[in-house]
């Protein structure tokens, strides 16, 4: 059996060598790619002759999967798996593991972080002290006391929700699924969004939440309210963010993820929108994060050879 590593996940050396030796005494192949994935013919090619295939947030075509004819398992090194066509893994009997909860304090750490940047104005501070400027009677904000609104409550919110909590924020929480053993309170989206200080998104992308942060939810927040996503581009509808921050209708936004992965188009809208901090998706990028991840893969792979598959999506 082959199996291929389609992209780098940050598998280190003594995990490679200790799993290769253990595949290859079940007689199993291993295979890595140290480089990116440049194009979905690329992907094509490195896994059409895989039995098991590991890849992180690539995109999967379906031209592309279809390239695999002897594929069977798909170990995503990635929580989400909005980027794998399950439809077609579905009707072709192909298992998908992901690798959730490795990320989970990494995520919700930077939330915490962005929330604080914001309301202390953290990077526009740096510029001005760069420029030998002073403080010039500017004020921040406290994260203490103020309400802090968690959409979606899995792991990741909950653990988001702990950390605010700690200190000293109102947090409450739109989610599917009341979890009594929390201090929090539940309210619809609607009510979150007028009661919020700070907004953090932790939803997965789908159909039902496709564009869910739209301009008629964005026009409920407060006029000092900042909005955090570090969950899923596609959940934010950010024309209307961009709007909302031009026209001073919210504060200031913190965004980790777009609808693909940056670099952005020079056009994309939020990158002229003010107040606000924009990275390229590294709420997961943390040595501690990267290395839990690889070992999590490993172990989906090792759990379905063994015929008990572990994290299935499907």
């Amino acid at each position: 059996m082959k199996i291929v590593f389609a992209e780098p996940i940050g598998v280190s050396k003594e995990l490679r060598e200790s799993f290769n030796s253990e595949m290859q005494k079940m007689g199993n192949e291993v295979k890595y790619f140290d480089n990116p994935i440049s194009s979905q013919n690329e992907l094509g090619s490195r896994i059409e002759d895989a039995e098991v295939i590991v890849l992180a947030n690539y995109p999967l075509s379906i031209d592309a999967i279809k390239r695999a004819k002897k594929l069977k398992f798909i170990s995503v090194a990635f929580t989400g798996v909005d980027h794998i066509p399950l439809d077609y893994c579905r009707e072709n009997n192909i298992k998908v593991s992901n690798a959730a909860g490795y990320s989970t304090r990494a995520v919700a750490e930077l939330a915490i972080s962005l929330a604080i940047s914001l309301l202390r104005n953290v990077l526009p501070l740096d510029v001005s002290t760069r420029k030998g400027q002073t403080r010039n009677g500017f004020l921040g904000r406290e994260l203490y006391g103020k309400t802090f609104g968690i959409v979606g409550f899995g792991n990741i919110g909950q653990k988001v929700a702990m950390l605010a909590s700690a200190f000293g924020c109102k947090v409450v929480v739109n989610t599917r699924t009341v979890r009594n053993e929390f201090n929090v309170e539940y309210m619809s989206i609607e009510d979150l969004f007028k009661v919020s200080d700070i907004i953090s998104l932790h939803v997965p992308a789908n159909k039902q939440t496709a564009g869910l942060v739209n301009q008629r939810l964005i026009s409920l927040m407060k006029p000092d309210s900042i909005l955090i996503n570090t969950a899923r581009g596609a959940v934010v509808d950010y024309n209307a963010l961009a709007a909302a921050l031009k026209n001073g209708l919210i504060a200031a936004a913190a965004i980790d993820v777009y609808e693909k992965e940056p670099p952005l188009e020079a056009s994309h809208p939020i990158l002229s929108a003010p107040n606000t901090i924009l990275l390229p998706h590294v709420g997961y990028a943390t040595k501690e994060a990267i290395a839990e991840r690889a070992e999590i893969v490993v172990t989906n792979i090792k759990s379905w050879l063994e015929g008990k598959t572990q994290n299935a999506v499907i």
